[in-house]
């Protein structure tokens, strides 16, 4: 028998029981895990401080904050969300009810990241709470702070019968994907992500995959040099740069590339000092195999600003030393955000793996340009033109987000036309990530399925057709029943087929 099988049978069991079902019941527990955000807040700065050095306002910013709003805006709107939605009817069920029930699945499996261990996490489980469904979590074990925190602690405000926390390992991990899930939940790497879709084919379970990817940002010549320097860089250091929306290049042309740099430079300074180590508001990359996999890309292009790396002030714990991908790892090789689970360690909160870096004179098949960058590192590409950026763009795997700065309204236009990707933001970075009214995801290999707001709850919501029909005016159904005549088929043909309205070309 798998590991966690029974956990997983009890949950289904209280599933059955319909106890997750009514309305009042979802928003208990919603209302629950408002309060552990509440309540636990102190411990959760204090344990992605221990484990990322992360500052404090970037957490309230982006897993607090974010956690919620999606909560709040899910509680104001689910009775809405709830309603049955009735749909357009043929004229033989014109007396019959025809609508679509949002059932929940049943148990789900969440399996969070370590980059946003809180924001990640939670904000599915609102989606999977609000749909009425059983969760087992499986936070990221290499942010283990953060990992016993909610390990220990989430469960004393959510009922335990519905709600599980799960800890493992790579190992363990692999042995819980073999249990029969009705949805899993990922957000990792692409490679692990296909690990997951793998495991989950063979229950036919049908999954959403929250990957990342290279995403593009185009700055045209129009603009205003000082706030696109000062947004990107925002963005692409925002948590030493461990963001799957983070702008993961600059396209520009080389009289832009000469703005940029010393605008970049500037804001560099003004953010975090002249001194990037000793700022409280920049964080450190989560581990010691990230950490050499971001150095290694420093070979790519040329450095015009930062590229000082400090590895031997990295705190090494007692024990055996922990490997650490950059977002989720179920087996070895290239950037993840999960790994194997090892005895605990803190990094040293005086290190910095990686200053806050620009490259410049970067090819297109340098290895900064052949992968998620996932760290303090922003490559600039000189492109001719607009259109030379779109075709740059297009010839690549579609990305999670795509990012183009310009004055012109007729420039956003025509990346936006011209282009496809998860998500789209001009003229700022991350910002569409606040709006839970936005649905969020990936396409291709950045991702499949969406969620934030309403479709994160009918992401966890099955689409549940159903007819309710009369049991009487039986002679109405006679048309359509042998011995079959011709003459019916007109009559049969009008009650049953939807006909086309009247249409208007405009020339």
């Amino acid at each position: 028998m798998s590991p966690h099988a029974e956990l997983v049978s009890r949950l289904r069991a209280a599933w059955l029981s319909g106890k997750t079902r009514p309305t009042e019941y979802r928003l208990a527990q919603l209302e629950a895990l408002g309060r552990f955000l509440d309540e636990k807040k102190q411990d959760i700065l204090e344990a992605t401080a221990a484990d990322m050095r992360k500052p404090p306002f970037e957490v309230e910013v982006s897993e607090l904050s974010i956690c919620r709003s999606e909560l709040n805006h899910t509680l104001n709107n689910l009775g809405a969300w709830m309603k049955d939605k009735h749909v357009e009817k043929n004229w033989a069920t014109q007396l019959d009810s025809a609508f679509i029930r949002k059932d929940p699945y049943g148990v789900v499996l969440i399996i969070g990241p370590w980059n946003y261990p809180i924001n990640l996490l939670l904000v599915p489980l609102i989606g999977a709470i609000a749909a009425g469904n059983c969760v087992v979590m499986k936070p990221s074990e290499i942010t283990r702070n953060v990992e016993r925190l909610v390990a220990e602690t989430l469960p004393r405000y959510l009922d335990e019968d519905c709600f599980a926390v799960v800890t493992a390992g790579v190992e363990e991990t692999t042995r819980l994907l073999e249990n029969k899930f009705d949805y899993i939940f990922f957000t990792g790497s692409s490679s692990v992500g296909r690990i997951v879709m793998t495991a989950a084919a063979k229950h036919l379970t049908p999954v959403t995959l929250e990957l990342g990817g290279k995403n593009p940002c185009y700055v045209s010549d129009s603009c205003d040099v000082q706030n696109v320097a000062r947004r990107v860089a925002w963005g692409r250091f925002f948590n030493a740069g461990q963001t799957c929306v983070a702008p993961d290049y600059v396209l520009c042309s080389a009289e832009m590339q000469e703005k940029l740099l010393p605008a970049l430079r500037e804001v560099i300074t003004e953010f975090y000092g002249p001194n990037p180590r000793e700022s409280p508001d920049f964080g450190r990359i989560v581990g010691d195999r990230q950490f050499q996999r971001v150095q290694a890309l420093l070979h790519s292009g040329h450095t015009a600003i930062g590229g000082q790396t400090d590895a031997e002030e990295r705190y090494i714990g007692e024990g055996p030393g922990r490997t650490a991908g950059g977002r989720g790892e179920l087996q070895g090789g290239g950037p993840t955000r999960c790994g194997p689970r090892h005895p605990a360690r803190q990094p040293s909160l005086s290190s910095l793996p990686t200053a806050p870096t620009v490259l410049v004179e970067v090819q297109q098949d340098d290895p900064v340009m052949q992968e998620e960058i996932f760290g303090p590192i922003l490559p600039i590409v000189t492109v001719a033109s607009v259109d030379d950026a779109i075709a740059f763009i297009n010839a690549r795997e579609r990305p999670l987000v795509l990012y183009v700065f310009s004055s012109r309204k007729e420039v956003v236009k025509r990346v936006l036309e011209r282009t496809s990707s998860g998500g789209f933001c001009a003229n700022d970075t991350i910002m569409h990530m606040t709006i839970p009214s936005l649905p969020f995801g990936g396409i291709g290999q950045s991702g499949l399925g969406r969620y934030h707001g309403r479709s994160s709850f009918e992401t966890f919501s099955h689409q549940r057709s159903a007819l309710l029909r009369g049991a009487g005016r039986e002679s109405l159904n006679t048309p359509r029943y042998p011995p079959y005549a011709p003459h019916r088929l007109p009559l049969l043909r009008a009650a049953t087929e939807t006909k086309r309205r009247a249409t208007c070309l405009l020339l």
